[in-house]
């Protein structure tokens, strides 16, 4: 006879009087979210898919929550997503069910789904008798990706991956229950549902979703308990240009035990800005939708600036040549490719793709370029459709010059590309958005600072200037929109 599998979220079974989410005035104790994702669990249970209208509210933390008990696949859904993508990941994913708030309106593409109204009660009335632990294999979510090459594909993620990612963050943050988290991320997507909602749940801690992000919120959910900030880039710049004039912000971040940033590079200097004015440093790890996380700067070890820290437990990390050889000196340029019980199990519906995306001895093929310290710590220089630039014979990414010129007086951001060149092969372009329109810093001066800091061949050829950079919901700046 088998032994049942432990439980994703030993807290809920446990069912205490403890805080688990907190979304403005709205909250559920452990004891109260059990109840009320244990009910919705048992209604949606003989479902093959559920989708999920994933607004950053408390019934998307619940709706989560009662698939994952039910053991039933969940389809998280962008709300601001367009009709074709919709269409395409509806039609793809086949969901039965659409789980929505009350008062959602949806469109046309989920209309003829079954609808499902999640209703937190925030009442607890007994012990609640949960679903049985599925099989660690079970998929858990069906996340899709951004689809910058294609429609996107979902990825499978089975409930070992959210368990092995979430426990080698126990182990590398030293996350514990007694930990109250606070972010404002939005919950379609890895960062802000799987670390953001369901990290906390794993501990037993608590998370106070601040609904829309604001340095105002922040500044109080620290001031008041909270122990973990987690964000990205843009909001951390936001954080780093409100410093300066609000010494509230400064106390609230130096009482933070960890903060944490990811889903792109937080450029050098506003890590300095925070550092400087709060003396805590900003962490940061590497992850993507397949991977779940893969390596993160650990809470007991150097927060070293440009860098995203060392491979988590359990997971093998390499760098490979364009032949798929591993590179002789970590220093040198490489794809990284990852193995280990974080990964997703396929592209769903896509046999080809997943084939495509794994080598015949099971490591995946990010896509992801990065050079290695001495000591392990991973730097990524960026992806190798878009940041890896080769010019004049040499392979240059484009983070380390992106970093190089926002260190630039009158520069407040700065993305860099490749662009065919007949001499060349590739020359590098600088996309810059001044700090005074009226002003911008010059073309040679920007071209001769990255000389002098970086190398000759790594200065830009051609500088565009823009008003912003386009940029996705979780703040990665979009570069096939800068050329088109």
């Amino acid at each position: 006879m088998s032994l049942p599998h432990p439980p994703l979220f030993p807290s809920l079974v446990a069912g205490s009087d403890l805080p688990a989410l907190r979304f403005g005035e709205r909250s559920l104790t452990y004891a109260e979210l059990a109840a009320t994702a244990g009910s919705l669990a048992v209604s949606i249970g003989s479902a093959r898919r559920v989708a999920l209208w994933a607004t950053p509210t408390l019934e998307t933390a619940v709706g989560v929550v009662a698939a994952l008990l039910a053991g039933v696949p969940v389809v998280p859904l962008n709300p601001k997503i367009g009709e074709r993508e919709l269409g395409h990941i509806v039609a793809d994913s086949t969901p039965s069910v659409i789980l929505a708030a009350p008062g959602d309106e949806l469109p046309d593409a989920l209309r003829s789904l079954e609808r499902t109204d999640i209703t937190p009660t925030g009442t607890a009335t007994g012990p609640v008798r949960l679903p049985a632990e599925p099989a660690p294999e079970s998929p858990a979510l069906v996340v899709y990706t951004s689809g910058t090459t294609g429609p996107p594909k979902g990825a499978v993620l089975p409930r070992r991956a959210l368990s092995a990612t979430l426990d080698a963050l126990e182990d590398a943050w030293q996350w514990t229950a007694d930990d109250v988290l606070v972010h404002g991320l939005p919950l379609f997507h890895v960062h802000g549902l799987i670390l953001g909602i369901l990290g906390p749940l794993r501990r037993g801690g608590s998370v106070r979703h601040l609904g829309r992000f604001s340095v105002e919120g922040v500044r109080r959910e620290l001031a008041y308990g909270a122990t973990m900030l987690f964000g990205v880039p843009t909001m951390y710049h936001r954080i780093a240009e409100a410093l300066p004039t609000d010494p509230g912000l400064a106390k609230a971040l130096s009482g933070a035990r960890l903060l944490v940033s990811g889903s792109a590079a937080l450029p050098v200097h506003d890590h300095e800005r925070i550092a400087s004015a709060t003396g805590r440093r900003v962490i940061e790890r590497y992850g993507m939708t397949e991977t779940l996380m893969n390596t993160s700067v650990r809470a007991d070890g150097e927060p070293r600036a440009g860098t995203v820290g060392v491979p988590l437990g359990g997971v093998e990390l390499r760098l490979v040549d364009e032949a798929g050889a591993e590179t002789a000196d970590p220093r040198e340029v490489g794809e990284i490719e990852v193995r280990g019980p974080n990964l997703f199990t396929e592209y769903l519906n896509r046999p080809d793709a997943t084939a495509a995306a794994f080598t015949a001895d099971g490591w995946f093929r990010t896509g992801d370029m990065a050079v290695r310290d001495d000591d392990g710590y991973v730097r990524i220089v960026g992806r190798k459709a878009t940041d890896l630039i080769k010019s004049g014979g040499y392979k240059i990414g484009a983070g380390e010059i992106e970093n190089a010129l926002l260190e630039y007086p009158g520069v407040r951001e700065a993305a860099v590309t490749g662009e065919p060149d007949d001499d060349l092969g590739e020359r590098i372009v600088a996309w810059i958005v001044p700090t005074d329109s009226e002003q911008p810093p010059s073309e040679k001066g920007l071209a001769d600072h990255v000389a002098t800091q970086l190398a000759p061949h790594k200065r830009p050829r051609v500088v565009h200037y823009l008003s912003q950079l386009p940029r996705n919901d979780m703040g990665k700046i979009m570069k096939r929109s800068l050329h088109a």
